[in-house]
């Protein structure tokens, strides 16, 4: 039917059967009651009722004839039947396309014969003329890549050997450029959807490549995009054999492609570039050996400086018009492309992590001066023009130049690692020369200016680096602690990402370098734990959550560290009780209620076993005689019937102890919690599911894990891009 709303319904209610007809034909009880496996190499017709033969042969031919278009497919028609890019997403149409394609996936599975018959079928008649349109060739094309993985690989390889020859042989009959752009568009989804038959088909794989080539050239809406991106997902899934040799070959693809490198990419825009390079650094991140004639072998650092040779000549030129020129470095021509140098280096290590070292050596000492030169501009033009410089088009753009910089130095970092960046080779090597100026500009510059890229790069400096920058700690509280918190506790909304940075900071350094917390002054120290308690206390979940878990981290490396432990626990202790107390009954905070469980146990069950050694309490107005268990013990208590007046002393009393008793585990420790919150009169009113929120994500996942295992149980129902081919 037509009728969009009825078609969809009707989809899904054949997606619910071919499921089932799946599910019971795959395992069948046989009259002896033992179980009969399912065997796609015979089909599984001879499961079914004779009736649902034909009913299913008829599904197959509609929702082959009226797929809807996959989210990989970005050349499309209009209203008024004209070719063009697609602009915005049709979530409906994506929706609707995955429950059509899993259907066709059961049915596949079902009788792969007869799908195959039918698809072909319908290719012929494209490629004879009779049925050509750009609708039917689309439907089918996005139908046949939607079976991808459905099929056994003998099967599958004779059926796309077919597909993609005639594909191939339409575009060269097809005159026209809306024409070539839609086959070329199809041709590109389809072999994007089948990297199995590609690894396995050298030559194919080499003619689909060069083919990409070509359409790279074609300046179609769109068509440029998708051959950028289906080269990226190709060069991911296949890269071991760019950079092996492969039968009658003479040496392998990636050194040819380097080589006429320029030649491809000339016609493409600077995002379309960077996919490009993507897809060769994604080929070179294999470090199976290059091995080329004679056996000599290629080294992956000579493939990486050959690729990188137009770039680092366009970097160069520009440099050196800025030597003499230095104001031709904030020209916004140069700063685009200085941007666009800048981004797909970035691009690179993301893609081949610590082999970009030799990259990073050629342009290092460049990047620390454009960092410092770009800096010394942002801060005289606010000496100068105030912070409305900040906004000024030029300040914008050398700012984005001056955030790729500390970006590109952050993937770094993140990614190194042996043989050519081990950590301590970067820590004494590397970093150094770096903190400096990147310090340096974020404590000096006004608030508006201070770039988040700055708290990513500290954090991944000291999560990745660990105990190798203990001694650069206090450097780094120095120049960043401070200026950051009085930026993000002025309020709860302003500089959000500078605000999970920080804590993603703190976090790193109690994880990863805990001791150092304590070599900086005292102060500091104070100021670090009331940050955590500040965010414990934020409104915004994800911050208040990351408080919660960056407080516990910090309580269980204090109670490893016996030198440290009971000064800390005598200063914050009892204060930290009252904190977590007064979140968990404040009503706003009940996602939290786990880490709040878990944090009071640890707490309590410390001053209960008697490992907080140090009083928690003034002796000078104690009686002579006192404990912590005891002291604390009545001061929550007079702290909880003073805040909840409707609670009786007796109900006071058995829910403090049972905070002290060492008994209860913590899901028992938690229903306790949950009781006395629920007895309280603010909490007896109200929707106290978020008490139960850890229990109902559990349960979530455990539903979304056994929905996966089921799923991939099924041949094809899992798309390429959900495959790690590496497992």
């Amino acid at each position: 039917m037509p009728d969009q709303e009825i078609f969809k319904i009707t989809v899904e209610c054949w997606h619910i059967l071919s499921q089932d007809l799946f599910t019971k034909s795959k395992t069948s009880t046989n009259n002896n009651g033992g179980i009969l496996s399912f065997n796609r190499t015979n089909n599984a017709m001879h499961a079914l009722n004779p009736i649902y033969i034909n009913i299913l042969h008829v599904l197959r031919i509609i929702l082959i004839g009226n797929m809807s278009k996959p989210e990989e497919v970005l050349v499309v028609t209009d209203e008024d039947n004209n070719v063009v890019r697609e602009s915005t997403k049709d979530t409906e149409q994506l929706a609707l396309y995955k429950t059509m394609r899993e259907c066709l996936v059961y049915c596949t599975n079902l009788d792969y014969d007869d799908t195959e018959r039918i698809m072909l079928g319908k290719l012929q008649k494209q490629v004879d003329g009779s049925e050509w349109s750009w609708n039917n060739l689309n439907t089918l094309c996005w139908a046949i890549g939607s079976i991808s993985g459905a099929m056994d690989e003998d099967p599958e390889k004779r059926f796309l050997v077919t597909v993609i020859k005639d594909l191939l042989g339409l575009c060269e009959m097809k005159r026209g450029k809306d024409n070539k752009a839609i086959i070329a568009s199809n041709i590109m989804y389809v072999v994007g959807q089948y990297p199995r038959f590609l690894r396995a088909h050298w030559k194919f794989l080499k003619t689909v490549v060069n083919k990409l080539f070509e359409f790279m050239h074609e300046s179609h809406p769109g068509v440029q995009d998708m051959a950028c991106d289906t080269f990226l997902k190709i060069a991911t899934k296949c890269k071991r054999k760019f950079v092996t040799i492969q039968v009658d070959e003479t040496r392998p693809f990636i050194c040819e492609l380097v080589e006429g490198l320029n030649e491809v990419v000339n016609d493409l825009q600077p995002h379309q570039v960077n996919a490009f390079y993507e897809a060769v650094g994604t080929m070179l991140s294999d470090r199976t050996p290059i091995i080329i004639a004679n056996g000599n072998r290629l080294e992956h650092a000579q493939i990486l400086n050959q690729l990188m040779s137009s770039p680092n000549a366009s970097w160069k030129r520009i440099l050196t018009i800025g030597s003499s020129n230095p104001a031709q470095m904030t020209d916004s021509s140069t700063l685009r492309e200085m941007i666009q140098i800048l981004k797909l280096n970035t691009r690179m290590v993301l893609t081949i992590g610590s082999m970009y070292t030799s990259q990073l050596e050629t342009i290092f000492q460049d990047l620390l001066n454009l960092h410092r030169h770009y800096s010394e501009y942002i801060i005289q033009a606010v000496a100068s023009q105030g912070p409305i410089a900040t906004q000024m088009s030029t300040v914008r753009m050398v700012r984005s130049a001056k955030k790729e910089i500390v970006r590109l130095l952050t993937a770094y970092i993140d990614l190194s690692g042996p043989p050519e960046a081990d950590a301590p080779t970067v820590a004494s090597g590397i970093l150094p020369p770096i903190l400096e100026p990147v310090l340096l500009d974020y404590n000096k510059s006004i608030a508006n200016a201070r770039d988040m890229e700055v708290l990513q790069f500290v954090g991944k400096v000291v999560s990745k680096l660990k105990s190798n920058v203990s001694e650069v700690i206090p450097k780094l509280f120095e120049h960043v602690f401070e200026s950051t918190l009085e930026m993000i506790t002025t309020n709860h909304e302003d500089f959000p990402e500078h605000r999970i940075h920080f804590y993603q900071f703190i976090r790193a350094i109690i994880k990863n370098c805990f001791v150092s917390l304590f070599n900086i002054p005292p102060k500091q120290q104070k100021l670090t734990v009331d940050a955590i308690v500040w965010a414990i206390k934020h409104t915004e979940r994800n911050i208040s959550e990351m408080g919660l878990e960056i407080l516990y981290e910090l309580l269980q490396n204090v109670s490893r560290t016996p030198n440290i432990a009971q000064g800390f626990y005598q200063q914050y202790l009892l204060s930290l009780i009252q904190d977590i107390l007064s979140v968990m009954t404040d009503r706003l905070h009940k996602s939290g209620f786990k880490m709040h469980a878990t944090l009071l146990r640890h707490m309590f069950h410390l001053i209960q076993m008697n490992q907080v050694t140090v009083p928690l309490f003034d002796p000078s107005t104690q009686a002579v005689g006192q404990t912590n268990p005891a002291f604390v013990r009545e001061h929550v208590s007079s702290m909880l019937m003073a805040g909840f007046q409707t609670l009786t002393r007796s109900e006071v009393t058995t829910f403090v102890e049972g905070m002290f008793d060492l008994k209860m585990d913590l899901p028992t420790f938690k229903t306790h919690l949950r009781d006395f919150l629920i007895q309280v009169k603010e909490f007896s009113s109200e929707d106290n599911s978020g008490l139960f929120q850890e229990e109902a994500d559990m349960k979530a996942k455990e539903e979304r894990d056994a929905m996966l295992r089921e799923r991939s149980a099924v041949p094809g129902i899992l798309k390429p891009s959900e495959i790690d081919e590496d497992l």
